[in-house]
């Protein structure tokens, strides 16, 4: 009788939280993070390497420019993503991250759309 009794916590969700801890992701997690990653890192780099050779060798000023902006933007999400990976962050920012990798993608298809004079 002088044990206390150890209820389960609740934190005020109404129900059991099973939420994962800052660090602990699940596989689903994981794929989708290695997918919108991979995807990302493979478009900017394919725009890099696109504003420098295309439409010849010697670059266009604004295709090296709007190149610059993209590896800006590409800076900001990175270091999201490691202060994410740091604990840092909360879960929640998780979201934006993959907010900022979707406008990232989109930058790098109209940029590539752009330097391969599609539509003209």
């Amino acid at each position: 009788d002088a044990l206390p009794i150890y209820t389960t916590r609740t934190y005020g969700t109404g129900g059991l939280d099973n939420r994962p801890l800052f660090g602990e992701t699940s596989a689903r997690d994981r794929i989708i993070n290695l997918v919108v990653g991979g995807l990302t890192s493979l478009l900017v780099v394919v725009t890099l390497i696109s504003a420098f050779i295309f439409p010849h060798l010697s670059p266009k000023p604004v295709n090296v420019f709007f190149a610059v902006c993209i590896l800006l933007s590409s800076l900001c999400a990175l270091i999201l993503i490691f202060w994410y990976r740091q604990g840092d962050l909360e879960p929640k920012f998780r979201n934006l991250i993959y907010y900022i990798s979707f406008c990232i993608i989109l930058l790098c298809i109209c940029a590539n759309l752009y330097f391969h004079d599609v539509g003209k």
